[in-house]
């Protein structure tokens, strides 16, 4: 039995928020040559899951889908826009809010999209149900840190 000393509560390697921006940018990374097939970046990828589920959106409504500000959102959008996946307009019930929708070239690419899950599984090599339970684990924690921080 070894006497190790007392662990300080302050020790990088012990915090909870470090391993999750680790997990957060590795995982950022492993996408990127997964994505760039498609010509999306990972932000751009989250959009596009977003639309692909319920489009059109708002842009409010995508921004709080996502969990980000809208001014993290409209350049995103922007972009979007640009490369030909998505067109703002305005919304038919009301003029005053503006619609994100899938063109037909955005429409089309989540067939090809179909396909990263299963990229990134491999690329990962865990399985489905491993992830699974990841993904809720850390879905328990970021309600728990949006509820304590107020968000």
């Amino acid at each position: 039995m070894s006497e190790a000393g007392p662990v300080d509560p302050l020790a990088l390697e012990t915090q909870f928020c470090f391993a999750v921006t680790l997990t957060s940018r590795s995982i950022v990374a492993a996408y990127r040559p997964v994505l760039e097939p498609l010509g999306l970046t990972h932000p751009q990828y989250l959009v596009m899951l977003a639309l692909w589920e319920d489009a059109p959106l708002s842009v409010k409504a995508l921004s709080a889908r996502l969990q980000l500000d809208p001014g993290t959102v409209s350049p995103l959008v922007k972009r979007l826009e640009a490369i030909g996946y998505v067109e703002r307009r305005r919304d038919e019930k009301d003029e005053r809010v503006l619609a994100i929708a899938l063109t037909p070239a955005g429409a089309a690419l989540r067939h090809e999209a179909e396909a990263v899950p299963g990229q990134m599984l491999e690329r990962l090599g865990m399985d489905m149900e491993e992830l699974q339970a990841l993904q809720r684990s850390l879905m328990k924690v970021s309600a728990a840190a949006r509820a304590a921080g107020g968000i």
